[in-house]
């Protein structure tokens, strides 16, 4: 992948790759990252990357951030999907009143952060603050948390109307007030530890809450940052998608090193034949088209694209959700070329293709849904209102 300018994370990615692939295996088997895994996404910056500059943070870029975890991703795809929702939650957090940014960074920019991006739970106004308990269900890198961003719906005051959403909150906790509940059993992302976070009665002080609506608008408090503030709809699902492309590309690798030395029945070599190399270019062109794809949404959010407004609102998610059944036909395709002996446990191409397929499920990447809010737009006469274009470079 295009490694942007060099910046902290993408200048670490490689090495978090390597330790990654090296621990994948223990990370299927114990169903979380591996200590080492987790301080190497620690010490190559990605907690880091988004915390605000006031507290040692790097106030860094999209783009270079998509570029280190689809890094991460080649290694595996469960330590990039750790690294970037670790990134992204960070960037959660600035949205915090200052205390209690102070709070949550008191120790450094490094703390991990866990987001509970679903509301659930309850949540009951007293003295100072807030009582929050409940279930949060698939809380990727919940176990490695130094503190978890739950959301919930909060009670509104005054008259209710009936057909007004409730007010969302998110609710930062502190490592020791929050409990795990082992329920993460799946067929691929298995190395995510994505289980379930449980609250009981936690008290959270008043300056230890933000508004969904204020990172929904990209309204940060403290901070004039561009990552700080651009509408969410413009970051979308760059978090998910980004881990992907690595995983494509680590499917490839992986099943180009074991294809040159396979032979078929009648002793001649696999990689020699036109059918497998026409899969091979189909598959590694599709890899290619998804990243274009989602390198232009981090270009926007960064600034360095511009859309028009009403496009910039649709064009995003349908790019990633495309981008994404680009890297899942990608690697379909040569997991099935793999012939039998590409489904043994020990080749690391059928993990790819585990991880791709399930990550490619998560709700912010349907493209029937983001497809349907694009169709929508343009046909409502939003289509052929401007191009996109580059920001000056000067």
């Amino acid at each position: 992948m295009a490694a942007g300018d060099k910046s902290t994370v993408v200048a670490g990615a490689p090495m978090v790759a390597e330790i990654a692939a090296r621990y994948a295996d223990e990370a299927e088997s114990a169903r979380r990252l591996s200590p080492q895994v987790v301080e190497a996404v620690r010490d190559a910056g990605f907690a880091r990357h988004f915390v605000p500059r006031a507290h040692g943070g790097e106030a860094g870029g999209f783009a270079e951030l998509t570029s280190a975890v689809g890094l991460v991703g080649e290694g595996c795809t469960s330590a990039a999907w750790a690294a970037s929702l670790a990134a992204y939650a960070g960037r959660y957090g600035a949205f915090l009143p200052e205390e209690g940014q102070a709070d949550i960074w008191a120790d450094g920019p490094d703390a991990l952060l866990a987001g509970a991006l679903m509301p659930s739970g309850k949540a009951e106004p007293v003295a100072g603050g807030w009582r929050l308990s409940g279930v949060w269900k698939y809380i990727s890198g919940v176990h490695f948390a130094d503190w978890a961003l739950a959301c919930a719906a909060v009670p509104t005051e005054g008259p209710v109307d009936p057909d007004a959403r409730p007010e969302v909150r998110f609710f930062a906790v502190p490592r020791a007030d929050f409990a795990i509940e082992d329920s993460w059993f799946t067929v691929g992302m298995r190395g995510t530890g994505s289980d379930t976070l449980l609250l009981t009665d936690a008290f959270v002080p008043e300056h230890r809450t933000l508004a969904r609506s204020a990172v929904h608008a990209g309204r940060a408090p403290a901070s004039d940052a561009r990552c700080h503030l651009v509408p969410m709809y413009a970051v979308s699902a760059l978090p998910f998608a980004a881990p992907l492309i690595g995983a494509a590309r680590g499917a490839l690798r992986a099943w180009i090193a074991r294809t040159g030395g396979r032979l078929d029945r009648r002793g001649q070599p696999v990689g020699e034949k036109p059918s497998t190399q026409v899969a091979l270019a189909r598959s590694a062109a599709e890899v290619d088209a998804a990243e274009l794809l989602i390198l232009r949404t981090a270009a926007v959010a960064d600034g360095t694209e511009h859309v028009p407004d009403g496009e910039a609102a649709v064009r995003g998610a349908r790019d990633l959700a495309l981008a994404v059944e680009l890297l899942v036909s990608a690697v379909d395709r040569v997991f099935r070329a793999g012939g039998t002996s590409g489904q043994s446990s020990s080749d690391p191409v059928q993990r790819f293709w585990r991880d791709v397929n399930s990550a490619a499920s998560h709700v912010a990447l349907s493209f029937e849904t983001t497809g349907a809010a694009y169709g929508t737009w343009a046909l409502a006469g939003g289509a052929g209102t401007g191009a996109a274009t580059a920001a000056p470079t000067h």
